[in-house]
């Protein structure tokens, strides 16, 4: 196993794309990469479910994928899905067959998270990343637009208008017409002026595109002597006339065009088209850094412990106005009470405990909305908030977590009973509840441990005596775990060994 290479795939909504990359001195330094055009949009219902034969050949792409990831360690692996997986509601039972041909996990992220990432990829490839840049990607189902400059976005949006999408909407059969093509650029100007005048009143020194389309269209105007170096508007618009003098895809003879483009050549280039007029636009390059690029540099951060996701709870601390001195209290005691429940969650890569830390420091941040059910505030923050290096899923995770870590159980009773969750709800509660009185009494001289399916609670009896409030609430755990069919017993020690586990 080597463990200098990483991999990225991302399941986009048009191709499916897998990237390897060696890290030397901080750096990736692509290898190997594989491209299979899935066209999963094509296959999404007009009532948002995505057919058999798309998902038959995502599936049969991502076969191929774990092929090549033969030896590959689970932590150096990252794969991410894009717009049509966001959109489709069987997309769960899709993730599974896809999982299993894949051989890892797929995350589906969200579109700041996805336009996040392909920024990071496209600044990486950039000669001189330290200008502001207008950075575009039109996908198959989504486009993202970024402002950035010196590797850091300031501003990120993901519009809902794709090149599929739009090719089939506007030019059904691979025809184009004067009026089909006004209706494409009107229906993405209209998706645009949302977000144009304040993108242009931020500004850029320099615009960009990315991924397969601006890819498509640039060697198009170049091959054809219709531009050179760039897409431009000139280019564009002497390519409309080549396009509308075609009138479909099967009468198009234009150099530069691959196979695998044709089908989605004019919803790309329509969303293209509206993106320069609205933006005011005149001339954008092409960065072949993208959405898998700017993965494998957000792994190669968790490689060496730099984890955006840090950052990311350290800045909702903040803007929450959370507690840190007790969501650091209770962070540690629920820590603590996993590590004996599994010695080896000591692991500062474990996920499990990075997640507990996580929901532990979170727990209280809905209390800025309101004290009162303030656990279902924080639930709803951690689920919707945008989270940069977060997945959808991990944000899901983190919010069931902090929904349960008070009242009643029944409430997250579908999490799976083999799920590593349960520890972690427990964790999180009883840590919740020894520090309820936020009194700084530090940690706890407990101990939790695990017999069979059921879970023992001792505290020392001197400490616990004291607390008849902790006390109570430790009955009523007793009885919500019950609830959801699962035992707690509490116990008080007497042998004065726990004490030592007190902070001074």
């Amino acid at each position: 196993m080597n463990k200098d290479l990483i991999a990225a795939i991302d399941l986009g909504s048009n191709s499916f794309r897998l990237q390897v990359g060696r890290i030397v001195n901080d750096q990736i330094y692509p290898l190997d990469g594989l491209k299979e055009s899935v066209r999963l949009a094509a296959g999404l219902s007009i009532d948002k479910y995505l057919d058999n034969a798309a998902q038959q050949r995502g599936v049969t792409a991502l076969r191929r994928f774990n092929e090549r990831l033969g030896g590959f360690a689970a932590d150096s692996v990252r794969a991410v899905a894009t717009n049509t997986l966001r959109v489709a509601k069987n997309s769960p039972e899709f993730l599974i067959r896809a999982e299993t041909a894949l051989g890892f996990p797929i995350e589906v992220i969200a579109g700041r998270e996805e336009a996040r990432l392909i920024y990071v990829g496209v600044a990486h490839t950039l000669p001189d990343p330290h200008k502001q840049q207008l950075v575009v990607d039109i996908g198959g189902g989504s486009t993202e637009f970024i402002i950035g400059k010196s590797f850091e976005p300031l501003m990120l949006e993901s519009l809902y208008m794709g090149c599929v999408g739009f090719s089939l909407r506007y030019f059904p059969n691979g025809t184009i017409d004067k009026r089909g093509l006004k209706e494409a650029e009107l229906a993405a100007r209209r998706e645009l002026q949302a977000i144009a005048h304040p993108y242009r009143q931020v500004g850029w020194e320099e615009a960009v595109g990315s991924s397969g389309s601006a890819k498509a269209l640039l060697e198009i105007l170049e091959q054809n002597g219709l531009a050179e170096g760039a897409i431009t508007l000139e280019g564009l618009e002497r390519l409309r006339t080549i396009l509308l003098k075609a009138g479909s895809l099967d009468r198009l003879q234009i150099g530069g065009l691959k196979a695998d483009r044709l089908p989605v050549l004019f919803g790309g280039f329509a969303i293209m088209s509206a993106i320069f007029r609205e933006f005011g636009l005149e001339r954008m390059v092409f960065s072949e850094g993208a959405l898998r690029l700017g993965v494998l540099y957000d792994l190669l951060g968790r490689y060496h412990h730099h984890d955006l996701r840090d950052a990311t709870v350290t800045a909702f601390l903040s803007r929450y106005s959370v507690d840190v001195r007790h969501a650091t209290q209770v962070a540690d005691t629920a820590c603590m009470l996993f590590s004996q429940l599994v010695p080896e969650a000591d692991d500062p890569d474990g996920q499990d405990g990075r997640f507990l830390r996580w929901a532990a420091m979170l727990h209280e941040s809905g209390v800025s909305v309101a004290h009162s059910s303030f656990h279902k505030h924080s639930a709803y923050i951690l689920a919707n908030a945008d989270m940069p290096g977060f997945s959808r899923m991990d944000q899901g995770r983190l919010s069931r977590i902090v929904l349960a870590h008070r009242g009643k159980l029944t409430k997250v009773s579908s999490i799976d009973s083999g799920s590593p969750d349960w520890l972690l709800i427990l964790c999180l509660r009883l840590a919740a509840v020894l520090h309820r009185a936020r009194d700084g009494r530090g940690m706890p001289p407990i101990e939790l441990s695990k017999q069979g399916s059921s879970f023992v609670l001792k505290a020392d009896r001197d400490w616990l005596d004291g607390l008849p409030l902790t006390v109570a609430a430790l009955h009523d755990e007793e009885r919500l775990w019950s609830s959801v069919g699962r035992v707690l017993t509490v116990r008080k020690d007497d042998s004065g060994a726990l004490v030592s586990g007190l902070a001074a």
